[in-house]
């Protein structure tokens, strides 16, 4: 069939007209409503019910080993070095010779002196008998060999004294680390000879920052952990606690002994250092990770019942002391309330939830 322009023109309009009546049919408007209604935001979340827990905060910081007694033994009189006693590595006791310095000459000044000594004990109990009982001689004489009695005792025991400091001995209990002479080498007075260090125990240093100096005091707690030695920790306590603040880092120094059995911990290993800063009791404990930053604070999320559904709901909190990932909450939630702990980067105010991670949820989570 050929159609003229008019007749193209007319059915041109009556297409249109159809499509405009199909558009507005209320049946029609009726499906959408439903289809949209299909399609609901629901989101899987993991929660943990808030409880009461106990809760301690640590500062943490990293701390340097050092000896308890870190000792450089040196000579104390000259000559030469006749005997080595000890051998690196070997432990040696309080008083234990380290090493023997020539002691002829001086032997035999002792013995010079004993005897120059004795003989004027002698003159003088004589005088003393002639002076005394007899009441011959003159008092100048008695009080002269008196005095010259005492001035070769003393003589005589100097140098006893210098005699027995050839033997250069150990000052304390320790490892003999180093030696610094070999036999016949000539030595002076104030010679290194030996290096002692006690290591027993040893005591960890770091410094602490000046916020903390209200809370760290000797007698404190603190555990010690070392990466070079695994997951071990050990307890100890601090001994010491700085007066004054260091300029250049603003820390106070501290010190915790510690025992170091096997001597396995070494002079400047680095160590990891927690110090327990608060302690509180029956506190609401949440993982750092649930909180998100708002303009107007924090805030968490917390699964709550309506009527058809579980909804996420948002929940402004003012948090406490926090260590690692844990955090205490002041205010903003209730024991019992159900945490949202996984999944909260996804959910907003208002929005349906499911939970996951409940078995006594699980007709809930199918609202």
């Amino acid at each position: 069939m050929t159609y003229t322009g008019t007749d193209k023109l007319w059915l041109a309009v009556a297409l249109a007209a159809s499509s405009v009546a199909v558009g507005c049919d209320p049946s029609s408007q009726a499906s959408e409503a439903e289809a949209n209604d299909a399609f609901v935001k629901i989101v899987n979340v993991e929660v943990a019910p808030v409880e009461l827990s106990d809760f301690t905060a640590y500062i943490r910081l990293t701390g340097e080993v050092e000896a308890m007694n870190d000792v450089v033994v040196s000579a104390e009189e000259s000559g030469v070095v006749e005997q080595i006693f000890v051998e690196k590595g070997e432990y040696v006791r309080k008083g234990s010779p380290i090493a023997k310095i020539r002691d002829r000459v001086l032997r035999a000044q002792v013995q010079e002196a004993e005897a120059a000594s004795e003989l004027a004990q002698e003159r003088h109990e004589r005088q003393r008998q002639l002076w005394e009982e007899e009441q011959i001689g003159s008092e100048i004489t008695y009080l002269e060999a008196k005095y010259q009695a005492e001035l070769q005792s003393a003589r005589h025991e100097l140098l006893q004294a210098r005699l027995e400091r050839t033997t250069v001995r150990s000052p304390i209990a320790g490892v003999f680390d180093d030696r610094y002479v070999d036999v016949g080498e000539m030595v002076a007075p104030g010679a290194q000879v030996a290096r002692i260090v006690a290591v027993d125990r040893v005591k960890v240093t770091g410094g602490v920052a000046e916020r903390f100096a209200a809370a760290v005091s000797p007698g404190d707690s603190a555990v010690i952990s070392f990466d070079v030695l695994g997951d071990e920790s050990i307890a100890g306590l601090i001994g010491y606690v700085g007066s004054t603040v260091d300029p250049r880092n603003r820390t106070f120094p501290i010190e915790v002994v510690i025992d170091n059995p096997g001597r396995v911990i070494k002079p400047h290993m680095v160590a990891n250092v927690l110090i327990a800063n608060s302690r509180l009791e029956d506190v609401m404990v949440i993982p750092q990770s649930s909180i998100g930053r708002i303009e107007d604070g924090y805030q968490v999320f917390v699964v709550e019942e309506a009527s058809e559904a579980l909804l996420a709901k948002a929940q402004l909190v003012r948090l406490g002391p926090s260590y690692e990932n844990l955090v205490v909450v002041e205010e903003g939630l209730s024991v019992g309330d159900q945490l949202i702990v996984r999944g909260q980067q996804l959910v907003e105010a208002g929005d349906r939830v499911r939970i996951v991670n409940e078995a006594s949820a699980e007709g809930r989570a199918t609202r």
